[in-house]
């Protein structure tokens, strides 16, 4: 960490300024800083040493070192799915109530016989729950689902900042052409050099490890 930063502001040079000094005053991710004897000037996102300053912010820009690994991913889907199976079964009694129909009466059999319609009916509304609970967690302070929180992962846009509700809806929506062609959109993070699924891509958005 450099002992002297200059600030450039309305293209003059000014300063020199401590690491203290600066985020005392509020440093932003777009102020142009160079340390040192350096004549390069850099976006303080740029810069490691402030990496931690702003995620106290609110920032966490993804970088090498915190991209989230398919491991740990795969790891909060399956948690996300238990959490979301547990709220199907705490409201089936309310539909089926609707429905007027006896939870006693239904058996394996009675799921193995359900014609194509009502599977695909019944396919769609899971997604549109797992859409829905996705989207709001996403785009709230936590910045991501249950899953994700406690595996200790944000999910953010290309600016390390918090998704916006559209978003986060259009990256959860995109999971439908991920899943559907094999999960080869979710594999896709094996081999991407950023660790994006093809939700990821589109949508421009990465997840990340909070600092641990």
């Amino acid at each position: 960490m450099s002992d002297q930063y200059y600030l450039q502001q309305d293209g003059e040079k000014t300063g020199p300024f401590t690491y203290d000094e600066l985020v005392e005053n509020g440093l932003e991710v777009n102020s142009r800083l160079t340390s040192g004897n350096s004549s390069a000037w850099q976006n303080a996102s740029d810069m490691p040493e402030f990496l931690d300053y702003f995620e106290w912010r609110g920032y966490y820009f993804p970088t090498e070192d915190n991209l989230a690994s398919f491991g740990r991913r795969a790891l909060a889907y399956f948690i996300d799915l238990a959490v979301i199976y547990l709220i199907c079964i705490l409201i089936a009694p309310f539909i089926f109530a609707q429905l007027k129909i006896d939870p006693s009466k239904i058996t394996l059999n009675t799921v193995k016989n359900l014609d194509d319609v009502t599977k695909l009916l019944i396919s769609l509304g899971l997604f549109v729950v797992f859409t829905i609970y996705n989207t709001l967690f996403e785009a709230s302070p936590m910045r991501g689902s249950i899953g994700k929180r406690l595996c200790k992962l944000v999910v953010v846009d290309a600016e390390g900042q918090r998704l916006n509700l559209l978003k986060a809806f259009l990256r959860n929506l995109f999971k439908f052409i991920s899943e559907k062609l094999l999960y080869i959109g979710y594999i896709n993070i094996l081999w991407d050099e950023h660790r994006q699924a093809w939700h990821d891509q589109w949508a421009g958005t990465y997840i990340i490890r909070r600092g641990e």
